[in-house]
C-alpha cells in the first residue's frame, strides 16, 4: 500500500508518535469478501481523500489534529484470514498499551474480530456498537471462522453488542441475535427516540465497528455489499456525537470501503466521517504542546484512563 508520510498531510510536529494522542492503523485486506472485492484498496484512497480534507471543523470550531495522528504503518498480512486477525490483534492491543486513541481503517470487516479481541482484553465491560447493514453474527462462513460475515459472533459471546441499522441477515444469525439489543433500519426510521434507547444500553466502555454499508447507498455507493435502506450523513453524525458525549469511546475501526475509479465521493465522505469521529471525541480538549502521552502505570495518566494495566 503507497501512502505519504503522515495523515491527512499534517505537518510532522503532529504525526510522532511520542506526542500523538491517536494511532491510525491501515489493515489493506480483502481476503474473505464474496460479492464486490476491492476493500484492499480502502485504507490508500481514504488517505488520499483525508490529504484533500480542509482540517478545520466548522461544528466543533476545532483542528483535531493538533491533538496528534500517528499513522501506523499498514498491517500486509494476507497469508491466511486467521493469521490477519491475529496480526491486527497484536498490532492494535501493542498500541492501546502505549496509552493511544486506537484507530482502525480497514479492509473488509472481518479486521474487526482482531480489533474488538484487543479491546475487550484492554477495557472491562466493554460495549461493542455495530453499526451495519449486516448482522455478521455467523459462527462460520465459508469455511471460516474469520469471515467478514463472521465480524461480531465472538463479540455476540464476549462483550455487550448492540447492533444498529441491520436490514440484511440469515435466519442462522437469528440464534446470536439479541433482540434487545439489535436495532433494525426499518424500525428505526419509525422511531424517534432509537438514539437514546441505544446509548442507554451501553456500559461505560464503548469500541465502535462501523460498516461503511450502514450509510445508505444513495449517499456511499463504493461498498462491497450496498444495501438501499441506510442511514443519512447528518443522522449517523448526530448519533455518533450523543456516543461521544455519553461513553468514554475507548477507539473505533471504520471498513468496507470499496473505491472505484469513477466517483471518490465515497472515499472523501469516509475521510470526513473518521475526522469528524475524531473531532467529538477530543472536544472540549485543549492541545498540550507540552503534552506526554506516553504510558504511565502509576498515574494511569493518557488518553484512555479506563485501561486495564496488565503485565501482559
Amino acid at each position: 500500500m503507497n501512502t505519504t508520510n503522515n495523515y491527512a498531510g499534517i505537518p510532522d510536529e503532529f504525526a510522532q508518535l511520542e506526542k500523538a494522542k491517536v494511532v491510525l492503523i491501515p489493515v489493506p485486506y480483502d481476503g474473505t469478501s464474496t460479492w464486490g472485492k476491492g476493500a484492499d484498496k480502502g485504507p490508500e484512497a481514504f488517505l488520499k481523500a483525508s490529504e484533500n480534507m480542509e482540517l478545520y471543523d466548522i461544528e466543533t470550531d476545532t483542528e483535531v489534529y493538533q491533538q496528534g495522528v500517528f499513522l501506523a504503518d499498514a498491517i500486509e498480512e494476507d497469508s491466511s484470514p486467521e493469521a490477519m486477525v491475529n496480526a491486527v490483534h497484536k498490532t492494535t492491543k501493542e498500541y492501546i498499551k502505549k496509552n493511544k486513541f486506537v484507530t482502525v481503517f480497514g479492509g473488509e470487516h472481518s479486521i474487526s474480530i482482531g480489533t474488538i479481541r484487543a479491546f475487550n482484553e484492554c477495557f472491562d465491560n466493554l460495549t461493542v456498537l455495530h453499526i451495519d447493514a449486516h448482522a455478521d453474527l455467523r459462527k462460520s462462513y465459508d469455511g471460516s471462522n474469520f469471515n467478514h460475515a463472521c465480524a461480531v459472533h465472538e463479540a455476540s459471546q464476549t462483550t455487550n453488542l448492540i447492533q444498529v441499522g441491520i436490514r440484511s441477515m440469515d435466519a442462522i444469525e437469528k440464534t446470536f441475535m439479541d433482540d434487545e439489543k439489535t436495532f433494525f433500519a426499518h424500525d428505526m426510521v419509525a422511531d424517534d427516540y432509537w438514539t437514546d434507547k441505544v446509548v442507554d444500553l451501553m456500559t461505560d466502555n464503548v469500541f465502535i465497528t462501523l460498516d461503511l454499508d450502514a450509510l445508505d447507498p444513495s449517499i456511499m455507493p463504493s461498498t462491497g455489499t450496498p444495501e438501499p435502506g441506510g442511514l443519512f450523513y447528518y443522522e449517523i453524525l448526530e448519533f455518533l456525537k450523543q456516543v461521544f458525549q455519553d461513553k468514554n469511546v475507548v477507539g473505533f475501526d471504520i471498513v468496507e470501503l470499496c473505491p472505484n475509479e469513477v466517483d471518490k465521493s465515497s472515499d472523501f465522505l469516509a475521510a470526513k466521517l473518521y475526522y469528524k469521529m475524531l473531532s467529538y471525541k477530543f472536544l472540549g480538549e485543549a492541545v498540550d504542546d507540552e503534552y506526554d502521552n506516553t504510558y504511565d502505570v502509576d498515574s494511569k495518566k493518557g488518553v484512555n484512563n479506563n485501561l486495564k494495566f496488565e503485565d501482559d
